[in-house]
């Protein structure tokens, strides 16, 4: 009879022992995810910030400016996670639609959109969607590492450089009023060789910092 409140005493004080620990377990696991979160918005805010700056040091080649925008974007598509690089992207845009001087030449609204360079921009949201989708399909390739996994990278990011073309070809040819030949010669063809480079340069760096830091 003496021994049933012991054995009850022990009984609560191992359950309290499990409420105790999964309490810790939880807590440990809400910290970890604000954390992530914090850190998810740090790097699409540092990347706003990267897209901006790289539009700004541009080099007037007619109708179209040179810029770096295209290194920064294939960077972000490698280095970040899919969700954040389209956040990035995304905001980009909103930030310079809405005003802000984020654009080439420190130009923002939606008159910049909308003109003839206008496409290239709101391509870049496209063609950051359809490589991200090549991304994942190609996963099972990537995960071989080595040569597959930077093929891979290269083949996601071309489409993307593809798409972003495509788009800002077809904008400047309805606001320019001109048929796609001229279109092609004036917006596309001068970038051609110069986006090549930084596309190679920005997996190169890409897959060198994911060497460097801790898998997230």
């Amino acid at each position: 009879m003496g021994e049933k409140p012991a054995a009850m005493t022990d009984a609560e004080a191992s359950t309290t022992a499990r409420e105790r620990e999964r309490g810790t377990r939880g807590a440990g696991a809400k910290g970890a995810g604000t954390a992530s979160r914090t850190r998810s918005v740090a790097f699409v805010g540092l990347t706003i910030a990267l897209m901006s700056v790289s539009a700004w040091v541009s080099v007037p080649l007619g109708p179209v400016p040179f810029t770096l925008q295209t290194f920064v974007m294939v960077f972000a598509l490698l280095a970040l996670a899919p969700k954040e690089c389209l956040a990035a992207i995304a905001g980009y845009l909103i930030l310079g639609g809405v005003g802000l001087p984020l654009f080439s030449s420190m130009r923002g609204g939606l008159g910049v959109l909308a003109g003839p360079t206008g496409g290239f921009l709101w391509g870049f949201l496209v063609g950051a969607a359809l490589a991200l989708a090549l991304r994942h399909a190609f996963s099972s390739l990537a995960d071989r590492g080595g040569f597959a996994q930077v093929a891979a990278d290269l083949a996601a990011c071309v489409a993307f450089v593809v798409v972003s073309y495509a788009c800002g070809c077809f904008q400047y040819m309805l606001v320019a009023g001109v048929d796609l030949p001229a279109a092609f010669a004036v917006a596309v063809a001068p970038f051609l060789i110069p986006d090549a480079v930084k596309l190679v340069a920005a997996v190169v760096c890409a897959h060198a910092v994911k060497r460097a830091l801790p898998r997230r």
